[in-house]
């Protein structure tokens, strides 16, 4: 399978299953449409017939020749080498927990998939007693993994910003016992952030992400405080400190777009020109019939901004000031393992989130979903959850036929399991608004890859 495009005057062909990609001249770009498998390449009298009067004979022959050469490389139309790796992931291994430290938040976010912070149910706080105990399950359930994860999620987990530390305190002691190191990341609206806590995100957490949407009008219009003021004023001023205080590395500024800022490229240079340099925007997480939702509708000019972004980063680059974009960032040279193209980011397998009150659920998404529950971290992985668990490790690209016959399968492992269960009832249904934007992505990450390695910043 080849999959081309052309963005700002580049000619871009990418062989899918080797992972070679081509930057080709115009021909050589054209000529492809009549080339279903290297075989087709020998026909040289189909192409001579389809081009005579638009390109010459040497022109044409020279490109098949350059072509045929690709292919007998292994780097155009080559087989499918990964099918039977399909449904391999972690067994029983989990390496990330996302722990709901605090199911309330002291925002009103328009958007917020998560219930205004409490999840649809009760508003409460993750006790030190279960985050040790979540960590206790880590530690066992990782089995002979070393390198393990632990975000600290919400609504708001600076509310809860004690059993935070002391859960940060057990895990550090506990892991030593086991011969195991734990990242930990957070994720804050910056509303309660302060000096304090910055010096104590900046020592013991391996990556923070701060949540603001972008300009001003933008992000107050969606992110209220209780009172519904705008947040924009509160929270930038102590995110721009602390990024500058991780060196500007180490952190996203992250963001979400809907129906009210579809432009949003413009958040993105809005939050660049703040001198924010690690950065990520991306769609609300909605329901079929949520208004703010991005519709298919949407999708042109959704895809405008983005291919205008991702010029822009360019040009940037070119300047000497240059970010990164969440979304453009493809390893082209290794990438993922095998299992992670096919499979996508582990969720019910290897990644399990967990509520205040100890239970485990899929993902930070699915939690507090009664269809979703799999147990707890006093009791382990209910016989229910372990069903989820194999449903979710059924979950890869060549079980979904929408995703078998897609060019971006091995750059997505098959989309997110929540935004399709949200759209469609089920996990094994790809959101296709989502694939529209995740195959634009890719082709814009693809560009930005193919301009760098042809310029000299």
């Amino acid at each position: 399978m080849i999959h081309k495009f052309s963005m700002n005057g580049l000619f871009v062909v990418m062989d899918i299953n080797s992972g070679a990609i081509h930057t080709v001249d115009e021909p050589a770009y054209k000529l492809l449409d009549y080339a279903q498998c290297r075989a087709d390449l020998d026909d040289a009298r189909v192409f001579l017939d389809a081009f005579s009067g638009v390109y010459t004979e040497e022109e044409i022959l020279g490109c098949l020749e350059e072509l045929r050469q690709a292919a007998d490389d292994g780097a155009l139309f080559s087989p499918d080498i990964y099918e039977h790796y399909a449904g391999m992931r972690g067994g029983d291994t989990v390496k990330a927990l996302c722990l709901h430290i605090a199911h309330d938040c002291n925002l009103r976010c328009k958007y917020c998939f998560a219930g205004k912070g409490a999840y649809s149910g009760a508003r409460s706080l993750m006790s030190a007693r279960t985050g040790r105990a979540a960590i206790d399950f880590l530690l066992a359930a990782s089995n002979k993994r070393r390198q393990l994860e632990v975000d600290f999620f919400g609504g708001e987990p600076t509310l809860n910003f004690d059993a935070v530390k002391d859960i940060v305190s057990y895990a550090r002691r506990r892991e030593r016992e086991y011969g195991k190191q734990i990242r930990f990341t957070l994720t804050t609206n910056g509303v309660l952030l302060d000096d304090s806590m910055t010096e104590y995100i900046n020592e013991h957490m391996k990556n923070v992400v701060l949540s603001a949407d972008g300009r001003k009008a933008v992000n107050d219009k969606m992110r209220t405080t209780l009172s519904g003021r705008g947040s924009y004023d509160i929270i930038m001023p102590k995110f721009k400190k602390l990024a500058d205080s991780r060196s500007q590395e180490n952190y996203y500024i992250r963001g979400t777009y809907t129906r009210e800022n579809l432009d949003f490229a413009e958040d993105v240079k809005h939050l660049a020109d703040m001198g924010f340099k690690q950065i990520s925007v991306e769609p609300a997480v909605a329901g079929a019939n949520d208004s703010y939702a991005p519709r298919a509708e949407d999708l042109p000019a959704l895809f405008a901004q983005y291919e205008a972004l991702a010029a822009e980063l360019v040009r940037r680059e070119r300047e000497g000031r240059g970010f990164n974009f969440f979304h453009f960032m493809i390893d082209l040279d290794g990438g993922p393992c095998v299992i992670k193209r096919l499979t996508g980011c582990g969720a019910g397998t290897e990644y399990l989130a967990v509520t205040p009150d100890g239970a485990l659920y899929p993902c930070h998404q699915l939690a507090g979903q009664p269809a979703f529950s799999m147990g707890s971290v006093f009791g382990g992985i209910s016989e229910k959850g372990r069903k989820i668990r194999e449903d979710f490790s059924a979950c890869n690209v060549y079980a979904k036929p929408e995703c078998k016959q897609c060019w971006a399968r091995y750059y997505c492992g098959g989309g997110c399991a929540a935004a399709a269960y949200f759209q469609s009832g089920g996990i094994h249904t790809p959101y296709a608004p989502g694939c529209g934007l995740m195959r634009k992505r890719i082709e814009c990450a693809v560009y930005i890859n193919a301009e760098r390695s042809m310029q000299i910043y």
